[in-house]
């Protein structure tokens, strides 16, 4: 089960202060919806439940899953039979996330060997908290942001677009224009936001919220990214988290789309190596189609397993350039096939 704050999607508050959130307060309100959902569809109980999100839901997952497992601990009914959870382009440390930017920079060929000596250097490993006296470091990081400044984050090969898709209005033949003319052969670019602008034409059309079940009068208007969240992100690192849950009975897999300089897949491994678990499985090859597909491990501790899958030539969200290949790696991972 994947899980979103209030206000996005169709859900909603019926007062003010539920859209007022930080994530200790959306972790506690999404413990509390799944016990209250098991109570009321307790025929789901003995189901294996697993939970998963991507990007920045790799802050509040971790903490939920710590929930889970206290709370089960602690005898508090109904027992969710927690199997494990899954992250995807995970969010898990500020400065493990960011400061791993500028080494993928230099993996990726966006940076000169030179300037990224200098930098490592100038700046002891430490592009965050950058020290206002160090000039060197501060000029190296400075360019370092120029040559870059135009690249796609979360896919390095795109075009760098808007991090906002235009919304269309409720008239689909608007919308039909847009899209022609950016698909033309005298477009400059394709923007994968673009695709984003079907999905608010088909959530706001009247049928398809009627068949989904959506309370008349909720939500005026359907947006693919609520930019007017009122949200706190008020926990910088989770790494504690998944340490703590290294000793529960739990598997863990964590995917990373390759081409992603958001949240770079080398920050992803160095905090994963963080949590000293022992490697059962080596760095191998792993395929859809007989087609090299990315590469994955497994790392195992006393009753914890750990999948790592990169997903080759995939930005952030993976499975959204890699859809076929990241639905096998799920069907395999879920009844416990190898990757």
């Amino acid at each position: 089960m994947g899980m979103d704050t209030v206000g996005t999607g169709f859900s909603y508050s019926e007062s003010l202060d539920g859209y007022y959130l930080d994530d200790y307060e959306f972790v506690a309100q999404t413990h509390e919806f799944l016990r209250k959902w098991l109570e009321l569809h307790p025929q789901f109980l003995e189901n294996q439940f697993y939970i998963g999100g991507d990007s920045y839901s790799g802050i509040p997952i971790p903490m939920i899953v710590q929930d889970i497992v206290k709370a089960n601990e602690a005898g508090s009914l109904p027992l969710i039979n927690l199997s494990g959870y899954v992250l995807g382009n995970p969010m898990t440390d500020s400065f493990t996330d960011v400061n791993a930017r500028i080494t993928y920079a230099h993996r990726l060929s966006l940076i000169s060997d030179a300037l990224y000596e200098s930098a490592k250097n100038s700046c002891n490993g430490n592009y965050v908290n950058i020290d206002a006296s160090n000039y060197q470091c501060a000029s190296d990081v400075a360019a370092i942001d120029a040559l870059t400044s135009d690249i796609n984050l979360v896919q390095i090969l795109e075009p760098s677009c808007s991090n906002t898709t235009p919304e269309p209005n409720e008239d689909v033949e608007s919308v039909r224009r847009f899209l022609t003319k950016v698909s033309s052969p005298t477009a400059t670019h394709w923007c994968r936001s673009y695709n984003h602008m079907l999905c608010s034409v088909w959530a706001n059309h009247k049928s398809v919220q009627v068949a989904l079940g959506v309370r008349p009068g909720t939500k005026n208007f359907w947006q693919y990214c609520n930019t007017t969240l009122a949200y706190t992100k008020s926990v910088t690192s989770v790494v504690s988290y998944h340490q703590n849950l290294t000793n529960a009975d739990l598997r863990l897999l964590v995917y990373s789309g390759d081409h992603d300089m958001s949240v770079p897949h080398i920050g992803t491994q160095q905090w994963i190596s963080s949590l000293s678990l022992t490697t059962d499985e080596s760095w191998r090859v792993w395929s859809v189609d007989g087609q090299t597909t990315g590469y994955t491990k497994k790392l195992i501790g006393s009753t914890f397993t750990l999948i790592y899958v990169t997903a080759k030539g995939a930005g952030n969200l993976a499975a959204e350039y890699m859809v076929k290949e990241c639905a096998a790696m799920i069907d395999r991972w879920l009844p416990y096939f190898p990757i």
